[in-house]
Parts: C-alpha cells; structure tokens; sequence
C-alpha cells in the first residue's frame, strides 16, 4: 500500500525535531531529504537487477538501520550514502553526499550524536515506500514544501527558494501546448529550477497525454537545492535531466557550439520575485548572449532581467510560461520600455492572474506570463486590426 501523504509529513516534523537545537531550520531538509531518498530507492530499487538506480550491499537504508546505538554512527552514515552515491552509474556525489552527519556542531558530540541520529534512522525505518509510484506524486516537491513552509519562517530567512504550488505548475504545463508535443526531440527548460517540481510537472503533462519522454533541463544557483533537483528527477525516471547549479543570469550553463545559448522548445520558470542583485556577475552593456536587445532593466529589480534571458532562451517556435508579480504589469521607467517593446514584438500571448499568498516566501499577488514566439508578428498585425489600426 502506497504511503499516504499524512504519514509522510507525521514522520518530517518528528525527525525535524531530532534536528532541533544544532541548526538553523532552514538546514533542517539537507538531512531530512537525503535519507528519504534514501529510505526511497532502498525500498524501491535494493535487491533488483537493471534497476533504474544501483543500491549496492553496504549502500542501502538497512545499512543505515543497523548502525542504530553506534558509536561512530555519524562517521559510517557518510561512508554508507557516499558508496550509494558512487555505486554503478549512480552519479550522486554531491547530490546526497553534501549533508555532514558527522559534523558534532549541528548534531552534538559523543552520545548526543548517536542519540540524535539513532531516532531519527527509527523515524525513517518506520515507512515502506515499497508500495509508491513516484510518477504523479512528487514525494521529494511535496517533502520540501512542507519543510520551507514550516521552517523556513522559523529560521528567520527564505534563502530565495520556492516551491511552485502542483496546481499552479499543472496550469502552466497546459497553455503553453505540453499535451500537444510533436516529438521526443523537443525539450524543456527551467532557468530557476529550484527542486525540479515545475520541470516535472511540464515533462508529466507531455508525457502523460502524448507518450513522449521530453528533454529536461534545468539550472539553479542554490547548491543544496540544485542537489534536491537531481534527487527528485531520480525519483521520477527522468535521470538524464540535465540540472546545473550556477547563476542562470551571471553564468549560463545550456550553450550552443558557437557560445550562444542553446534555444529551447518549452520553458516554465518561477524565479525570484525583485532579485535587487541580479546584475551581479553579469556584463549588462555588453551581454555576450544578446539578452538585453529589449532593454536594460533596473539595477535594484530583475523581474525583466529573468525573463529576458527566458525570451533569448526560446527557439522562434518556442513557447514558455513564467510566474511574475504584478508589478511587471504596470511598473515604469524602464521596465515601462522593455514591456512595450516585448509587447509590440507579439511575444505575449496572454496573462493569468493569480491571487496573493499562494506561494511559500511572498504574499503578494502574481500572475502568469504566457510567451509564445511562434507566429508572434501575425499576431500583433491581428490586433492592430482590430484596433482598427493598419499593422
């Protein structure tokens, strides 16, 4: 029997609570998440052979189990997930190798330690995800917006990172055209990808509706997050996606042969809400990738500066929907000429309104962009006929 959610979330607050005291709350998940996976693909995938994931002897939650009372409980955890890591084509060092559970700072010296880590393994033995299908069910999206949600307040920071709502992602997913893809060939793109819950969701609507396995890629700044990312496509038969940690904005990582950056068919994103220091790193006036032709946004605001580099990221057939506050709708100066030059190009396609405190870490209003490049001139010549105007 698949585990339900309510059990799921029972078994995060009590290992949250293990954690308490060492930390800051907003760590909480680096531990947490790491051993449900973990616990995840041990139940899943331990025992069989060409499995999508190698849970060697020695590398399995049972390892993890019976090192309950001992003495170098912590020492032995790291040696156990980094030889999961590391087994067969794997590729999870550090990607569940980053959390310490030796480190006597945030988890206590001597028999505080083995205290500590001996009840929150028990915590984790306790759930048998033997019975679950990840696909549709976005265990380690769902983990990490409980944790942010009732933590991250607590530690007094957001770090920046959100969590977009299944709903909210499933409506993107759908007008920008997901369930009519044409070919496997096409790909999708997240410049801000967070915990990879948004590109799942866009890669489950093409999937499910036409039977095409899509191209995922992905890139974000936050490394413990970026790691969460490649965790969660795991979890969700998409282990070729490729995620990047790095500035999106500052660093590009998807390029082409000749340094541009490399288009893509589909993008979803939901950046940062008024970034006041997206122009670090990044050459403004003379932008190798040519992201600024619309204009340059303000210093302190990068809500343009996203999704200017999302327009440059789109084939000219290339369709994307991105989560902005309301702001970008009606704010002045210079955002004021990069709209009506954005708009004048027939780039958008049609806003979503969305009301205030739906996402984790802003309780402002937001709405949803739709961008679509295919045909945008056609479109504009239509509306200025309507207008009553010659295009």
């Amino acid at each position: 029997m698949a585990i339900k959610k309510s059990e799921l979330y029972s078994s995060l607050w009590k290992s949250c609570d293990e954690l308490r005291g060492g930390m800051d709350a907003s760590q909480y998940k680096d531990y947490v998440l790491v051993l449900l996976f973990v616990k995840y693909v041990s139940d899943k995938y331990a025992g069989q052979k060409d499995a999508m994931l190698d849970v060697p002897p020695g590398g399995s939650f049972a390892d993890l189990a019976a090192l309950k009372g001992d003495k170098e409980i912590g020492d032995k955890i790291n040696k156990i997930i980094a030889r999961l890591a590391g087994a067969g084509d794997n590729n999870l060092n550090g990607v569940i190798t980053l959390a310490d559970f030796n480190d006597p700072v945030k988890l206590g010296s001597g028999k505080e330690m083995v205290d500590r880590l001996t009840r929150l393994v028990a915590i984790f033995e306790g759930l048998d995800f033997s019975g679950n299908r990840a696909e549709g069910d976005d265990l380690l999206g769902d983990a990490y917006e409980y944790l942010m949600r009732h933590f991250a307040t607590e530690s007094g920071k957001s770090k920046g990172q959100f969590y977009t709502p299944a709903e909210v992602s499933r409506v993107m997913a759908m007008v920008i055209g997901l369930g009519s893809a044409r070919d496997s060939n096409q790909s999708i793109y997240d410049p801000t990808c967070g915990s990879g819950s948004l590109l799942l969701k866009a890669h489950d609507e093409a999937r499910n509706r036409t039977g095409l396995d899509l191209a995922l890629y992905g890139q974000e700044m936050d490394n413990a997050t970026a790691a969460l990312a490649k965790m969660n496509m795991v979890l969700h038969d998409c282990p070729t996606a490729e995620i990047w940690q790095d500035n999106s904005l500052a660093a590009p990582h998807f390029k082409q042969n000749d340094g541009r950056l490399k288009t893509f068919d589909f993008v979803v994103a939901n950046f940062p809400f008024s970034n006041k220091a997206w122009s670090n790193g990044v050459n403004v006036a003379g932008d190798p990738y040519g992201r600024f032709e619309y204009g340059i946004p303000p210093a302190k605001n990068g809500d343009y500066a996203f999704l200017l580099h999302i327009l440059a990221s789109l084939k000219s057939t290339g369709k994307g929907a991105v989560i902005h506050p309301h702001g970008v709708l009606f704010r002045g100066n210079a955002e004021a000429d990069i709209r009506k030059r954005i708009v004048r190009q027939g780039f958008i396609k049609g806003i979503i309104g969305l009301p205030a405190n739906l996402f984790y870490g802003t309780g402002i209003p937001a709405c949803i962009l739709v961008v679509d490049k295919e045909n945008a001139a056609a479109r504009v010549d239509e509306h200025l006929k309507k207008m009553g105007l010659q295009p």
